[in-house]
């Protein structure tokens, strides 16, 4: 699907947390949610319509500190809405490669990306397998929301962080975040959708994989 489909089921506006960037958010969230699940088992849900808790405190943290990813080669990976791709990229990242398994994804993080000016690279499929060996800088925020994906994704963070990336994870506390592995870099209060999260802010934080804990 195109980016068409994302800007018909989505606005553009600024957030909150990041009001120097603005997103395709969807205005009604539980009903584009049905209606996505309505389409058919094959779509995944509309995961790149919201600006989820880990990837706004990513986004900042970079934005807040762009010596992290300047001059560097990065990889957004599970990218969303491309939220985290974005900020990178307007923090100075000399290339930002936008990764995910869902087309309508890749067309979210396109969009949004031309909507804030800057360049970033898509890249479709599933890379915990395979490696990204390219990337100097990994960002993954909010992938550890199952047992299934924590477990397929902490090795390929581990891996690259082994190979001398700068890993980091944005997080707000989901059960799977296995934090004996990590070192906490810092902490936020991000504003949320209440009706996804249940609560209208999300204490968050952005933590560093040390490669060295198994």
């Amino acid at each position: 699907m195109s980016t068409d489909f994302v800007r018909a089921n989505t606005r553009l506006a600024p957030l909150p947390f990041l009001p120097e960037l603005v997103l395709y958010q969807a205005e009604e969230p539980i009903e584009l949610w049905e209606r996505t699940e309505a389409a058919g088992a094959e779509q995944p849900p509309p995961f790149w319509a919201f600006a989820w808790a880990g990837g706004q405190a990513l986004a900042r943290h970079v934005l807040d500190e762009p010596d992290l990813v300047s001059g560097r080669a990065v990889l957004d990976l599970a990218t969303g809405s491309g939220l985290v791709a974005v900020a990178a990229a307007r923090a100075g990242a000399r290339t930002v490669t936008a990764n995910d398994i869902d087309p309508l994804s890749l067309a979210a993080a396109e969009a949004n990306a031309e909507a804030n000016g800057v360049p970033i690279r898509l890249v479709e499929g599933d890379l915990l397998a395979s490696g990204y060996p390219d990337a100097d800088v990994i960002l993954a925020g909010d992938v550890f929301y199952s047992r299934e994906m924590a477990g397929r994704v902490l090795p390929f963070l581990r891996r690259a962080a082994g190979r001398g990336a700068l890993v980091l994870v944005g997080d707000p506390g989901r059960a799977y975040l296995p934090v004996d592995g990590m070192i906490r870099r810092t902490t936020y209060e991000v504003p949320v959708l209440e009706a996804l999260e249940s609560v209208p802010v999300r204490r968050t934080s952005v933590w560093q994989v040390d490669f060295t804990s198994r």
